[in-house]
């Protein structure tokens, strides 16, 4: 399993976090996220088939 870090400068509520993190859960292997808006990240834990990739196109 791979470990990814996001810093998302959009972050500014939990609302925010809830809607990355529904969006980043559809994606296939991706196992766990958790997110932060105090520190604006987002850490998202994943197999394949997701990629980091993946992961960013989903975010922009």
């Amino acid at each position: 399993m791979k470990t990814v870090t996001l810093t998302i400068p959009s972050i500014t509520c939990s609302h925010c976090v809830h809607t990355i993190t529904t969006e980043l859960m559809s994606i296939t292997g991706v196992k766990k996220v958790t997110g932060d808006e105090r520190t604006k990240q987002v850490v998202v834990e994943f197999d394949s088939p997701a990629t980091i990739e993946i992961i960013r196109d989903v975010l922009t």
